[in-house]
């Protein structure tokens, strides 16, 4: 009987210690970490101000590579969220909801600094948990990010809560850390460009049929222009064999910006989708990509044309199904899909830095796109005028740059869309039609590494 009694008055020690420690124990919990990040301020805010590239840069997906992960409600911005699912009691189940960012997008650049902050929910204790990711320009020529990643959670009075505190730097802290490093990795990939003047939207493209030109010039715009102009003449001289029209300005697909030569496809939309090719009507089709089968054909011939194989041949088709229309031209159905869209005012010299921007922005903000495979493109929406030998407006030309997107889940609209942004000038200038301008300037240069488009690609 006295060994019992000593036994329940040692519970009872143990008990009022327990609760004397646990209120003596702080009520909320806060852990955070930090990292410099060499990047352009702006490409850091838009990555933590959407979840589409979560999956790859958190450490979630390192405890347990088999996790689900499931996007909803808004793709940037409050109300944006990701849950995911996962076998491995160390990631289980849980949610991250954007509550909040500081300044607006368009001002964070101008502000030097942001805050996110995310509401958590998961099987962590306490309440009110929530991620605040504070950045900061820093470093000698301010061209260094600092990004402070803090958990913060309430425990309230519950002593079970309150206990956990001495577990805060497990798994919160790890999953911090370890994500940080991730980001670091990921925002390697990332050109590192500031895009925040640009206002791109996400546009749909319509299929069209165009003829077009495979072209290389050394890397000056003299010779460009010269190469531009000589593949635009032998487009408008194989529309009038054909007897189709030519409906629209000038377009050039990028193939590659190498060292010395850049080499990319001179086209032009037409108004037919069926060409009558030594008397033969051919359909075009969007291209393909090649059959790895060798026995296989490359490319369905129609009925009325000659085989895939022989690709050299006026109506045949080439391995990726386009259509050789006469000596250097060739035909296809383009576009198609959701693209990228941004603008520029001036010479083609600008087109390399604006195709680079969009290569970023859709990187962090999750845009999936190939360019190898979609090329990228722009159209010369205003060219220069030839005025009695004399070209004009040189430094004014216009043109609409286009980064194809991949994947089912691209959002409506971009961030500036919904915000009803837009870049003032090009939008109201009336597009050049091909015949108008029978010497516009080429489109001069392109991105480093810029790839291709279904319709185009080699």
């Amino acid at each position: 009987m006295t060994r019992l009694l000593e036994f329940i008055v040692a519970l009872v020690i143990v008990a009022v210690l327990g609760v004397v420690v646990g209120l003596a124990m702080p009520s909320a919990g806060h852990v955070e970490r930090e990292m410099l990040i060499s990047k352009d301020l702006r490409q850091v805010y838009d990555v933590f101000s959407n979840f589409r590239r979560f999956p790859d840069y958190t450490v979630l997906r390192s405890f347990d590579p088999k996790v689900q992960f499931e996007l909803s409600g808004k793709a940037y911005g409050p109300g944006a969220k990701i849950a995911w699912k996962a076998d491995d009691k160390k990631v289980g189940d849980g949610s991250l909801e954007i509550a909040s960012i500081d300044p607006d997008f368009s001002k964070v650049s101008d502000a030097g600094k942001g805050t996110i902050v995310w509401n958590v929910d998961n099987a962590w204790r306490g309440n009110d948990k929530k991620f605040t990711i504070n950045l900061e320009r820093t470093g000698r020529s301010q061209k260094l990010v600092k990004v402070k990643w803090a958990y913060d959670v309430d425990y309230g009075f519950n002593l079970v809560n309150r206990f956990s505190n001495l577990y805060i730097h497990g798994d919160p802290d790890a999953l911090i850390q370890f994500s940080l490093s991730n980001l670091q990795n990921l925002m390697a990939a990332i050109p590192n460009i500031d895009y925040s003047k640009m206002v791109p939207a996400i546009a749909d493209q319509p299929a069209k049929p165009i003829l077009f030109v495979s072209t290389t010039a050394p890397r000056t715009l003299d010779d460009v222009d010269t190469a531009s102009d000589k593949a635009w003449g032998e487009l408008q001289a194989a529309a009038k064999k054909l007897g189709v029209n030519i409906v629209g300005p000038r377009i050039t697909f990028t193939t590659n910006w190498g060292d010395q030569n850049y080499t990319f496809d001179v086209a032009a939309e037409i108004d037919a989708t069926t060409l009558k090719i030594n008397g033969q009507d051919v359909e075009l089709t969007a291209a393909q990509r090649p059959s790895l089968d060798a026995a296989a054909p490359a490319a369905a011939s129609t009925a009325a044309a000659p085989a895939a194989a022989d690709s050299t041949s006026p109506g045949s088709k080439d391995k990726l199904g386009r259509v050789v229309v006469d000596g250097n031209v060739k035909a296809v159905l383009a576009f198609g899909g959701k693209a990228l869209k941004a603008e520029w005012n001036g010479t083609g010299a600008g087109l390399p830095q604006t195709r680079q921007m969009l290569e970023a922005y859709s990187q962090t903000h999750g845009y999936k796109f190939d360019d190898v495979t979609f090329r990228p493109y722009d159209i010369q929406v205003k060219a220069p005028t030839n005025n009695h030998g004399t070209i004009e407006g040189y430094d004014e030309q216009k043109f609409e740059i286009y980064l194809p997107l991949q994947g089912d889940n691209i959002p409506e609209q971009t961030p500036e869309q919904e915000a009803g942004l837009k870049q003032p000038g090009l939008e109201e200038s009336a597009p050049a039609g091909s015949s108008s301008a029978p010497a516009p300037a080429g489109t001069a240069a392109a991105p480093a590494e810029a790839g291709t488009a279904p319709t185009m690609a080699q």
